[in-house]
């Protein structure tokens, strides 16, 4: 179901179109900047340029297009690519009616009712109802990442509408369960911890300054980034508290988190490098769903149908069995027949945030499967799942564009961009790095830029000597003639 009144969406570029942007605008500096850089009259407004994008990418907007783009020649041409919309098998089961029930009577987006639904679910659940892949255990608990323009995006709205439905189903959970505490590994351990008698292993980390995980996954040393990686994996977490080692076994760690676009521009690089987390979390691109002036609550006689509804799902799976979720062989075919596209991997930022998709979609039909009271995940469930992961991945490529993961890739990558059209010869590039990577290190970087299209070998200007072999991005290449 697309969003209601798409109209009302504001039109801007993703953040992968502004890095694309940026990236071509100090080319174009580079390409022609002057011997002598007084001889050039607008090296100061070529500045201005450039620091106009950084300032948008630091959530520093310019006022007006006209002073992101002072020269006309230079205003992109390509207009922001839409956002994703969600289909309908998405909205399958208890978990459609759930959105459609609320999405009429809310501005939030129903993908963000969505998403926030299935990983409050999830989290309630506990960590008995799993699936297993070999010997890999996987709990139904996820990682949700609603990223949206401040405020008018309605994340805050549509956690509210859940949180809402979650009272009426289970309010000893939202009273206890649900922490907004700062992120760090003694606040999610603590509650968690191994006592006697044992506690309630559950823990739903609601982040609606995500901005400032994402700060601390960037700390060299920092305890957060593997402990979250491991409580998304399921199992036992273990951290410090500067005085006394606490553990927590068998955890189950359920996160939505909120964040801005211009917030999460500020931190690609750090979620790059931190990459086993970015791929933990269902990335979702939530905007404004419609538009109600008087505002709109769902009526109390349908909460509290809904919550009866929830209420027989959560009796089914909470019992002392525990749940080993099997697919049906209607669903095998299917999950057979999309298991080659989900599988296959991509070396730049776009794909480490979206490389663990079959165990995503695994564990959204599994979800899918429990709210239908139902051990076996059947090929509806499994469509609900692989349309729901379609839409995350959809809105990945909204905030991770091609750029390597590697940094020696992405150096060579970004000194061949700023030296369009000409490009680089080997010996330029291997002066990037004073001597400290490798020959071979560095030919392995040029075959995966290669293979990932973005650069290529162009014909050298013929001359006196030998021709020098020159790297250009793949643009450039083609107007000069590929070589073989």
């Amino acid at each position: 179901m697309a969003p209601a009144n798409n109209s009302l969406r504001p039109s801007i570029p993703s953040l992968a179109a502004i890095e694309h942007r940026r990236r071509e605008l100090l080319a174009w500096q580079v390409a022609h900047r002057p011997a002598d850089p007084s001889d050039d009259p607008s090296a100061e407004e070529n500045i201005e340029i450039l620091q106009s994008l950084e300032h948008l990418l630091r959530n520093e907007a310019p006022e007006s297009p006209e002073e992101l783009y002072p020269d006309e020649d230079l205003v992109p041409s390509s207009t922001a690519p839409e956002p994703p919309a969600l289909a309908e098998p998405a909205l399958y089961g208890l978990a459609g009616l759930v959105v459609r029930s609320l999405a009429a009577h809310t501005e939030a987006d129903p993908a963000a009712l969505l998403l926030q639904f299935l990983g409050g679910f999830g989290n309630i659940l506990g960590p008995a109802p799993h699936c297993m892949v070999g010997n890999t255990r996987h709990g139904l608990n996820l990682f949700v990442v609603l990223v949206g323009e401040s405020s008018k995006a309605r994340k805050g709205t549509s956690w509210r509408q859940i949180a809402s439905l979650f009272t009426e189903v289970d309010p000893l959970w939202v009273a206890h369960r649900i922490t907004t505490a700062r992120p760090t590994p003694y606040a999610i351990i603590n509650p968690l911890r191994d006592q006697d008698p044992p506690t309630d292993r559950r823990l739903f980390f609601l982040a609606e300054e995500f901005a400032s995980v994402l700060h601390m996954l960037g700390q060299p040393t920092g305890q957060l980034s593997p402990l979250l990686r491991c409580a998304w994996d399921g199992g036992d977490l273990s951290a410090s508290n500067g005085t006394q080692q606490l553990h927590a076994t068998n955890a189950h760690l359920s996160i939505v988190a909120h964040i801005t676009e211009s917030e999460l521009a500020q931190h690609l690089t750090r979620i790059g490098s931190h990459n086993g987390f970015a791929n933990r979390c269902l990335w979702t691109s939530v905007r404004r769903g419609q538009s109600l002036p008087e505002g709109g609550s769902l009526p109390p006689d349908r909460l509290a149908a809904l919550a009866r509804e929830l209420r027989r799902t959560l009796n089914w799976a909470q019992t002392p069995t525990e749940i080993l979720f099997r697919r049906t062989e209607a669903a095998r075919e299917l999950w057979q027949d999309r298991y080659p596209t989900l599988s296959q991997g991509r070396q730049d930022a776009f794909g480490a945030a979206t490389s663990r998709a079959e165990a995503q979609v695994l564990r959204l039909s599994a979800l899918y499967a429990a709210l239908d009271c139902s051990g076996q995940v059947e090929a509806a469930h499994l469509h609900a799942a692989l349309a729901v992961w379609d839409y995350c991945q959809a809105s990945a490529s909204l905030f991770f564009n091609d750029a390597p993961i590697d940094p020696t890739v992405r150096r060579i990558n970004e000194a061949i961009s700023a030296a369009a059209p000409g490009g680089l010869s080997k010996m330029q590039i291997r002066g990037l790095f004073h001597g400290h990577v490798s020959t071979e290190r560095i030919e392995l970087a040029l075959q995966q830029l290669t293979s990932l299209g973005l650069i290529g070998l162009r014909e050298p200007e013929r001359g006196r000597g030998r021709p020098s072999t020159i790297w250009a991005p793949v643009s450039a290449a083609k107007a000069a003639g590929l070589r073989n």
